[in-house]
């Protein structure tokens, strides 16, 4: 089984993740969606609203798995038996970023990182986005899937 883990905080999940996600099953047998934790980050959204989100999405695909995390992601993937860690890239800076990580997961493990463009129609799109969006009462609900919903956040 070619199992890949795209990790990620998702506060909130995007349309961007989405796409990855959607595109990310059609290269693997499985895509694990590892919600990371992370005690020092202030989120918007809990643990458990950000799992809800998610697996709300997916609900109807049965090759996306949710689960949360704390760690090393490469000793995550070891875990999990998951080859490969599954990446979108938005813009060159993501890429630089990105870059050094897999540099690195790839000294420290024989895990492959496997980037994916993000697509045009999403690839303006992040979390910090949406986040300020919603933080202003702007309309979030184009730049997430449909089970992403705020209540007086």
């Amino acid at each position: 089984m070619k199992r890949a883990l795209f990790p990620g905080s998702f506060d909130p999940i995007t349309n961007g993740h989405y796409d990855i996600i959607m595109r990310g099953i059609k290269l693997f047998d499985e895509v694990v969606v590892a919600i990371g934790i992370n005690a020092e980050k202030k989120y918007m959204f809990s643990l458990e609203e950000r799992k809800a989100f998610i697996e709300d999405t997916f609900k109807n695909e049965p090759k996306v798995k949710v689960v949360t995390y704390k760690g090393l992601t490469i000793d995550f993937c070891k875990d999990i038996n998951a080859q490969f860690i599954l990446r979108g890239l938005r813009n060159p800076a993501d890429f630089e970023f990105e870059k050094a990580i897999a540099h690195t997961n790839r000294k420290l493990s024989k895990i492959e990182t496997v980037f994916l463009l993000t697509a045009a129609r999403t690839s303006f799109i992040s979390s910090s986005i949406v986040r300020d969006v919603i933080r202003n009462n702007g309309d979030y609900t184009v730049l997430v899937p449909d089970s992403v919903r705020v209540d007086d956040k």
